[in-house]
């Protein structure tokens, strides 16, 4: 069965940094490309970064470039994000994903597997 667990969220003050995980189990993951995606409350699900599936790529929203690096261990079946500089408006349910291919994907509709999410709050 496969499953995707996220950790590393939690409560951080404007300006500080936080580091998610996502751990893969059930199957290996090194072909396909991978992301994350956020959804804060009453908005929709929304792409934060992807990774290809040799880590030869990524891609960012606009929102996050420059202050957030997405990166994989494909050994050790993981996905990570480094978040720095966050913001008040970063605060989000973070969601790890598995796309349908080796290629980076930004919709929510081109990825299989989900994780169920970790809270990241940011406080002023």
């Amino acid at each position: 069965q496969v499953q995707l667990v996220e950790s590393g969220g939690g409560l951080v003050q404007a300006g500080g940094s936080l580091r998610l995980t996502c751990a893969a189990s059930g199957r290996t993951f090194s072909n396909n490309a991978m992301g994350w995606f956020r959804q804060a409350p009453g908005k929709e699900r929304e792409f934060v970064a992807a990774i290809t599936w040799n880590g030869g790529r990524t891609d960012y929203a606009d929102s996050v470039k420059g202050r957030f690096t997405i990166s994989r261990d494909n050994a050790k079946n993981t996905l990570y994000l480094q978040m720095n500089s966050l913001k008040l408006e970063d605060t989000a349910v973070y969601y790890c994903a598995v796309g349908w291919t080796y290629n980076l994907h930004s919709r929510p509709d081109e990825y299989d597997y989900w994780g169920q999410g970790t809270q990241v709050t940011v406080s002023s």
